[in-house]
């Protein structure tokens, strides 16, 4: 579908009010401009409903589960409650637990942290940082990256098929790639790893922000996620699912809120009957504040509704790819393909341009916030750029001579709360760009392409 034809779409609904929205910022040419925004696979800004309800419980705040007086009792009811809702936002199975971590990468570290012995990982080169490093005390096998979805399962059945000795096994996989933005078949995958007797992790710090996102459907065993990439302030993330590994694990942190019950033997130690429930891995006070605003955000996406969401980002993805398109020195990164469903999330290399120079330029002349560098995938945005994967790269690469190759990219992402007219400066700017070139000299300053002004 065209993008005029997506834009004739009724469905489609405006953007989600966000924080940051009226926000301008010094242009290295002269005044301001309201800055765009167009980071949102790093950290989305947080939605204006997120932030009003936290406004409006913050007076209120207490300490919870152990607290008897009123504030206290109220910040228990409100941290499982948003236990619940975030529940109900993914679609749990009973008796699934939902356990508050602070990120993703906290998420899926616990995880590992709770594998049975023995156990082995088997996990795409594609991935994120957060599930591709956390295995350290596992078997791991680490898969090359598919071309299709078909060859994704198809290699991960072999994979599962030949694994010796035939034990637990786990395999970690993305819901959207957080550098092409393309949707993984995540369906298909768990049933494969279900079918070898493995069981699965979703990622869905990328997807869970873009579309609904339910355990039941997708028949995944967990899935983990950020609040922070979910319109969400503040350090918190979730992971979800089955109960067994996490109860049996020992707790992830030691430490009060984690213990049911402590007592002094008579030798002199100390015997401890650790909780069975999520709180057995939620040591230490939680951050109610931003469970309650992860809980928030589940809410008002839902409310809004993701049909809706869906088609408005789409009809945004058009309007990049198709501008993106009109100038041949761009090349869009892809694993599966031009045609492949994907969110709002694109990387791309441009010709005679090094990413962080033109990164810069973007920023320092026309207000637009993207992000450069390998977007803690190495391996996938190596594999990518046609590099070998012991070539030498890192997130904000020494600016390269014109036309020189450089092992970096850059990234345009956006979501919920992204105007008409965030897109259409970046693909005006982008064009301008690499027509007229930058307006201004830059240099490096650790590790950073950032304007001269000397």
């Amino acid at each position: 579908m065209s993008v005029t034809a997506v834009a004739a779409d009724q469905s489609i609904c405006s953007p989600l009010p966000v924080l940051g929205g009226d926000v301008t910022v010094p242009l290295v040419t002269g005044g301001e401009v309201t800055y765009a925004a167009l980071d949102y696979a790093a950290s989305a800004p947080a939605l204006q409903r997120v932030w009003d309800d936290v406004a409006a419980y913050a007076p209120y705040y207490g300490s919870v589960h152990r607290g008897a007086g009123y504030l206290s009792q109220l910040s228990t009811d409100l941290f499982e409650n948003s236990r619940a809702a975030v529940a109900e936002f993914l679609d749990c199975r009973e008796g699934d637990q939902v356990v508050f971590t602070r990120s993703t990468t906290d998420s899926l570290n616990l995880l590992a942290a709770a594998l049975p012995a023995d156990c082995q990982v088997f996990v795409f080169e594609t991935e994120h940082h957060a599930s591709l490093l956390p295995w350290r005390d596992a078997r791991v096998t680490y898969l090359n990256a598919p071309r299709t979805p078909g060859q994704a399962v198809e290699t991960l059945e072999r994979a599962l098929a030949d694994r010796d000795p035939y034990g637990p096994a786990l395999v970690c996989v993305t819901g959207a790639s957080n550098v092409t933005g393309e949707l993984w078949p995540v369906r298909e995958l768990a049933a494969a790893a279900h079918a070898h007797g493995a069981r699965i992790v979703l990622d869905a710090a990328q997807l869970a922000p873009h579309h609904p996102v339910s355990v039941k459907d997708l028949d995944v065993d967990w899935v983990a996620f950020s609040g922070h990439k979910l319109y969400a302030p503040f350090g918190s993330g979730v992971l979800a699912g089955r109960a067994d590994w996490l109860r049996e694990a020992e707790p992830y942190l030691a430490g009060g809120g984690a213990s049911r019950k402590v007592a002094r033997r008579a030798d002199g130690g100390v015997d401890v009957e650790w909780h069975t429930t999520a709180a057995r891995h939620e040591a230490g006070s939680p951050n109610v504040i931003g469970v309650y605003a992860i809980a928030s955000a589940c809410k008002a996406l839902t409310e809004a509704g993701f049909d809706a969401l869906v088609a408005r980002e789409r009809y945004l993805i058009g309007k990049v790819r198709e501008g993106l398109a009109e100038v041949p020195e761009v090349k869009v990164l892809s694993l599966f393909g031009d045609d492949a469903p994907r969110v709002g999330v694109i990387s791309f290399v441009v010709e005679g341009w090094n990413s962080s120079h033109f990164a810069a330029a973007l920023s320092a002349e026309y207000g637009i916030g993207v992000r450069d560098g390998l977007f803690c995938a190495h391996p996938l945005v190596r594999t990518l750029l046609g590099g070998e994967r012991e070539d030498v790269g890192e997130c904000g690469a020494p600016e390269a001579a014109p036309g020189e190759k450089s092992l970096n990219a850059i990234r345009v992402s956006f979501g919920a709360g992204t105007p008409d007219e965030h897109v259409e400066r970046f693909v005006r700017a982008v064009k301008e760009l690499v027509r007229d070139g930058a307006r201004w000299n830059y240099r490096t300053e650790d590790g950073r392409c950032v304007p001269d002004r000397g």
